[in-house]
């Protein structure tokens, strides 16, 4: 499994709660950052964007909350491509504090030109980057759907 190592930050007091825990809109903001850094890694960042004037915007995403975070933390993101095509990459999160997961947040994004207002496949490079470090087996709790029934 390729696993990326491209960002880590500290807890910020006012992310917490009245309980004195990470509140759970701070989470994504963690998450958010390290996909910037993911971005920048892939050549797909504020620079590309810059320079030719496509982006990668986020359709849908999957946040899961799995053990409380509290202050002092300092958050380690280890980021995940599942998959990918030529305007399309999946991607996940995972939140790790003190060495344990934390939070995971899975995303689907489309590589966009904003000139045309439609996806456009990314640079034959970028894609061969991102295939390169693809993993495989997906995690089993990428993918999920939100469900009161027991599976």
């Amino acid at each position: 499994m390729s696993v990326l190592q491209l960002h880590s930050e500290p807890l910020r007091e006012a992310w917490l709660d009245a309980y004195g825990h990470l509140n759970e809109a701070y989470y994504l903001v963690p998450f958010s950052n390290a996909t910037w850094a993911l971005q920048d890694h892939f050549g797909i960042g504020v620079a590309y964007f810059e320079q030719s004037g496509c982006a990668i915007y986020t359709v849908e995403s999957h946040l899961r909350y799995l053990k409380e975070v509290r202050a002092p933390a300092t958050f380690d993101i280890q980021s995940l491509i599942l998959e990918t095509d030529a305007a399309r990459i999946r991607f996940a999160h995972r939140m790790l504090v003190d060495g344990i997961e934390r939070a995971t947040f899975e995303c689907m994004a489309l590589h966009y030109d904003t000139a045309s207002e439609s996806t456009a496949p990314m640079p034959e490079v970028v894609q061969a980057a991102l295939r390169a470090v693809q993993v495989s087996p997906i995690p089993d709790w990428a993918g999920r759907s939100i469900s009161l029934q027991k599976r």
